[in-house]
């Protein structure tokens, strides 16, 4: 089983002085769109009137991308743990023990902006890009990541992938059409059986699920299994979609 994660736009700061290694990140395939992109990152940021125009940030806000110059020697931190907001404060990654962040570190990817997917253990520093964000002298970023990304999955081959990505991140990585997966929306049931989608609590559910993963490291291999072992743990998924499943809260 894969887990697909979105990142998050807040980061816990500081880390290790243990430098950006694209290379050395999962899917190091992708190390090639890696280094373009982190490139035109840290290239932006020598101007930052012209950074703040295209990251679209506030005078607030204009400190990131003294975060962005330094990419590339800026401190790291394992990637659950840089990354803040409801989805990984409900997961609380650094709580876990030790057996739970190894399975996370096995099964967890999640859909970064500059670096593409990456383990949930890599160690990446603090950075401000998001999915729809153009950086001057390279593609949209999903022509930089989609093609390779879904050619990194078919090679890994993973033998199911549950995708708890945003729509704008999955489109940064299409799990390839040969890997059983299910994309999993967060939804409640509305007076006389109607169904709707969560926005804010979809993320808090999320993170819990994934916990919840962490703490009894199944053994999952499909989508059936996946609403199997949901089920025994006291959780509601159900099919919804062609592809999708629905988490029931």
């Amino acid at each position: 089983m894969l887990i697909l994660l979105p990142p998050s736009e807040t980061k816990r700061p500081g880390g290790r002085a243990r430098p950006l290694d694209g290379a050395a990140l999962a899917l190091p395939q992708l190390a090639a769109q890696r280094e373009a992109v982190v490139d035109a990152l840290v290239a932006l940021s020598a101007d930052a009137d012209a950074a703040a125009r295209v990251l679209k940030l506030s005078e607030r806000q204009r400190g990131e991308i003294a975060d962005n110059a330094a990419l590339r020697t800026a401190p790291t931190l394992p990637a659950i743990d840089r990354y803040t907001g409801v989805l990984f404060d409900a997961l609380d990654a650094s709580a876990l023990p030790a057996p739970a962040r190894r399975w996370l570190g096995a099964h967890v990817l999640i859909q970064s902006a500059p670096f593409g997917l990456i383990g949930a253990l890599d160690p990446i520093p603090t950075y401000r890009l998001s999915a729809g964000t153009v950086l001057p002298g390279i593609p949209a970023l999903r022509r930089v990541w989609a093609d390779a990304t879904t050619q990194a999955l078919a090679e890994a081959g993973p033998r199911f992938v549950l995708d708890l990505r945003s729509e704008a991140y999955a489109a940064l990585g299409p799990v390839p059409a040969g890997i059983p997966s299910a994309y999993l929306r967060v939804v409640t049931e509305a007076e006389g059986g109607a169904v709707r989608a969560l926005n804010h609590f979809n993320k808090h559910a999320k993170g819990e699920l994934v916990r919840r993963l962490a703490e009894a490291r199944p053994r999952v291999a499909s989508a059936r299994a996946f609403s199997a072992w949901a089920a025994e743990a006291g959780l509601t998924v159900r099919p919804g979609a062609p592809g999708e499943l629905d988490l029931v809260v």
